[in-house]
């Protein structure tokens, strides 16, 4: 099987719904497995541990999760313009898999929710990239043959998948073709890299 690991924070969920729509494009795809896996929040008071297993949702990512991917989907809501915190703090333990050559050459994918039309759905979406090219990472994005990058009024970027959440946590019919449109990229990509 074909891995690809689709590794997010979600605060509020809409980052989650996403995660489950690039699942389901992945899944599409014969020979290809979606691993959903999220990190844990961060203590603004104090170092804190998180339970090894969540009370709900998907189970916390380990540098082995990295490691034995073949593509990676990688999600965040936007703050300010950027990754949430606790997802840059979990890329910052990953040093070891750089200095290894643990992800080079595969092929990696991304999506943000924004709470706002300017709040900065494309800057995330490059605030989450720098890390993965440093690691050797294929960034795929959208192109414009996906139709509804073209129609949405909402979310969606050649950058990658994205929502915009205003008032709603549901997605559009638009954002949630291009998450799925996303996940089958990367099963299809890493399919053809790995063969």
């Amino acid at each position: 099987m074909t891995t690809i690991l689709i590794l997010y924070y979600s605060r509020d969920g809409a980052t989650a719904t996403m995660a489950n729509h690039i699942a389901r494009g992945v899944e599409s795809v014969e020979g290809a497995e979606a691993v959903l896996r999220t990190v844990p929040e961060v203590s603004a008071l104090c170092e804190k541990t998180a339970p090894s297993i969540p009370a709900e949702g998907a189970i916390y990512a380990t540098l082995d999760d990295l490691k034995n991917c073949h593509g990676l989907a990688m999600g965040s809501p936007t703050r300010f313009g950027n990754m949430a915190a606790p997802l840059k703090y979990f890329l910052d333990s990953t040093t070891p898999l750089w200095f290894a050559g643990a992800l080079a050459g595969k092929p990696a994918g991304l999506f943000t929710s924004t709470g706002s039309m300017h709040g900065g759905h494309e800057s995330t979406l490059l605030s989450m990239m720098l890390p993965l090219l440093h690691h050797g990472m294929m960034i795929l994005g959208l192109p414009y043959t996906e139709h509804d990058l073209r129609e949405s009024t909402t979310g969606g970027t050649p950058y990658g998948a994205s929502h915009l959440a205003m008032d709603t946590e549901v997605l559009s019919a638009h954002e949630k073709n291009l998450c799925r449109a996303l996940g089958t990229r990367l099963a299809v990509t890493a399919m053809r890299l790995k063969a």
